[in-house]
């Protein structure tokens, strides 16, 4: 099981830190996906993370904005988002699938364990 928190409320150009926490697996073993979903838009992808962090991809509307991290001693992995916009507003999203593989891909169609979001919004 896959559990978000640290949504919530941020003004635009504010800054908030999602934690995804995973029980009673270990994370170790597994890529960790972020994805999004606006009101009335499909899901997408916002970047992922590979098992040991040592590769990191971003969606082009985040890369320079968002860091994704992961501490696998606390079974936990980070969403850091900077400069937020209104356009960031949706409901996040982090998933999982397991691999050996030293990469993540940020296809949706290769998680298989998602959490059940946690909803941020970028207002003044």
């Amino acid at each position: 099981q896959l559990v978000e928190s640290g949504g919530g409320l941020v003004q635009p150009g504010g800054s908030l830190r999602l934690s995804c926490a995973a029980s009673p697996y270990t994370l170790e073993y597994y890529a960790i996906g972020w994805f999004r979903q606006a009101p009335g838009k499909e899901r997408e992808g916002v970047g992922c993370i590979s098992r040991t962090g040592g590769s990191v991809v971003y969606a082009d509307s985040v890369r320079g904005r968002f860091t994704i991290s992961r501490d696998n001693a606390k079974n936990t992995a980070y969403l850091e988002m900077n400069s937020l916009t209104p356009e960031d507003t949706a409901v996040y999203y982090c998933a999982a699938y397991w691999t050996f593989l030293a990469e993540c891909r940020p296809q949706q169609k290769e998680y298989d364990s998602w959490g059940q979001g946690t909803q941020v919004t970028v207002s003044s």
